[in-house]
């Protein structure tokens, strides 16, 4: 700045193998990125090399000295920085002239300008120290004067060095985590019974979500994966490192409006998408024949969204599992599917529903399987104008929802109006059970729309829903909307649409005469 005055910095950058090993400046300044004054010399020895004069390491100088060379420079040294070095130099000078010294029992001397040796590991310089009081200032700030924006930052920064096979991305990733595991406010709360924050539930999942890409990586070596798993299980069995759910506390928050709910949720959010233009790179190296790398994107998300898993304890780990594939589909919807995709996404469903135990619409899923419903509904509505059995078969396969159907009372369920009030023995707790349950709603719903005027399909999936879907609630709102189906204005009255609005709702009405005659018996007393 023209205001302040010029002040000169004393700075020292090494090198080894193209990286910068180690710096120092006498700017004092301190953070865990470079300061101006490190990058102002770097782009300088870039951009200039030529006027940056090399020098042997000073051992190999020193060697071509004689007894009065070398005499004449160490004596100049004392002489130009005597009040620095000259304590440091009687030291040295009295261990050599003692022969049973500790440095007279070493060979040699270390001489920090010759650079490590070429199977020593060498990488980027990383002031540890930096990171973790970075770390513990951010903590310590509770959220407050932006400090989460501050982790998300460093977060980013190990993102970025993850991206360049940068090796200080998983020490800069280990050091963030320390401080994270040695936070007094995680003794704090499980001490007393009470939740952590959401901000600091974010942070956690990112801190998850980072180890998995690290722990990933096909570049590691075995013995730094083996490391890692070592480590991360010293932290996992520390009393204090928090569950999955975040939530050491009795209190169960109503998820009614945490979750998207209803027949306009996504859109028996994903809508404001935009159509981004996404392009076949063809990857020549290990891939077949017309793949890419969008249609190996696109393949690897629907073998994710279709793998067959158990639904966690937590009520925060449930309602990620939710967030996640909505948001995960929310990016494949982002992609305008041509032949070539479209011909990924029936290989997958095939494979889907012949998967065995590894898929979730396989034939046999164990009774706490999460739920396919949403991934179901996407499916169906990118299969149905190219292969329509193909979609409806996935779509119906995945209407069952067997943690309630394994709690359904005894009776007889061959008569088409048996309706019974189901109130599972839920174990682990379904917390998130509404909202999968309106997604399983949402999902018969688009089957009925399909399916107009299509008397055998329509048939099909109103057996589906009678046999699959236990909430009157949700009875009745299909009773209504394959009504509005059926009566549209600008077409006929689909007869069958209306027989399928009137089966439903014959189905659910005992219910709602129970509730009708329930309240009537509970005004009487009052």
């Amino acid at each position: 700045m023209q205001s302040e005055p010029e002040t000169v910095c004393n700075v020292a950058i090494s090198f080894d193998r193209c990286k910068i090993t180690s710096v120092t400046c006498s700017c004092g300044n301190k953070d865990i990125f470079y300061c101006a004054h490190v990058v102002a010399l770097s782009l300088y020895r870039i951009r200039k090399p030529d006027q940056v004069k090399l020098h042997l390491p000073i051992s190999e100088t020193l060697f071509q000295m004689n007894r009065d060379q070398l005499q004449k420079f160490v004596q100049y040294l004392i002489t130009v920085h005597h009040t620095e070095v000259l304590p440091t130099a009687q030291k040295l000078a009295d261990e050599i002239l003692s022969q049973n010294s500790e440095i007279n029992q070493v060979h040699g001397a270390p001489d920090p300008t010759a650079g490590a040796s070429i199977d020593d590991e060498n990488c980027w310089h990383l002031d540890e120290e930096q990171v973790q009081e970075q770390v513990k200032l951010f903590l310590s700030q509770g959220g407050y004067h932006g400090s989460g924006k501050q982790l998300n930052l460093l977060f980013a920064k190990v993102r970025e060095m993850l991206k360049m096979r940068d090796s200080n991305g998983a020490r800069m990733l280990t050091l963030i985590t320390e401080q994270f595991m040695a936070d007094p406010r995680l003794s704090l709360w499980r001490q007393q019974g009470t939740t952590m924050t959401d901000k600091y539930r974010q942070l956690w999942d990112e801190l998850g979500a980072l180890w998995m890409c690290i722990v990933l990586n096909p570049h590691c070596k075995l013995e730094q994966k083996s490391s890692w798993l070592k480590q991360l299980k010293k932290w996992n069995s520390v009393d204090v490192c928090p569950l999955e759910d975040g939530n050491h506390g009795n209190e169960l928050p109503n998820l009614t409006n945490a979750l998207p709910q209803g027949a306009n949720a996504n859109q028996e959010n994903l809508g404001q998408c935009k159509s981004l233009e996404y392009q076949h790179l063809p990857a020549h190296k290990f891939l077949e024949e017309g793949e890419s790398y969008l249609t190996l994107a696109v393949e690897v998300a629907l073998i994710g969204l279709g793998q067959q898993r158990i639904m966690p304890d937590g009520l925060y780990a449930q309602e990620k599992v939710c967030r996640n594939e909505e948001q995960l589909i929310s990016k494949l919807q982002e992609i305008e599917l041509d032949d070539t995709l479209v011909k990924i996404f029936r290989k997958q469903a095939v494979f889907l529903l012949e998967g065995g135990p590894y898929s979730g619409l396989g034939e046999v899923i164990h009774r706490d399987s999460v739920p396919m419903h949403t991934f179901a509904k996407y499916l169906f509505t990118c299969l149905l104008p190219h292969d329509a059995e193909l979609a409806y078969k996935s779509a119906l396969r995945a209407m069952r929802l067997l943690v309630l159907e394994s709690t359904a009372p005894s009776g007889d369920l061959s008569r088409p109006h048996h309706i019974a009030s189901v109130v599972p023995n839920r174990y682990p707790r379904w917390f998130t059970l509404s909202h999968i349950e309106s997604q399983q709603c949402e999902l018969a719903s688009t089957m009925l729309t399909a399916a107009k005027g299509d008397v055998r399909r329509l048939e099909t999936v109103l057996e589906s829903i009678q046999k699959n879907i236990h909430s009157s609630s949700h009875i009745f709102k299909l009773a209504q909307d394959a009504f509005k189906i059926a009566t549209l204005m600008d077409s006929l009255p689909d007869i069958t649409l209306l027989k399928v609005s009137l089966e439903l709702g014959l189905q659910v009405f005992p219910s709602f005469v129970v509730i009708i005659m329930e309240e009537r018996n509970v005004m009487q007393c009052w």
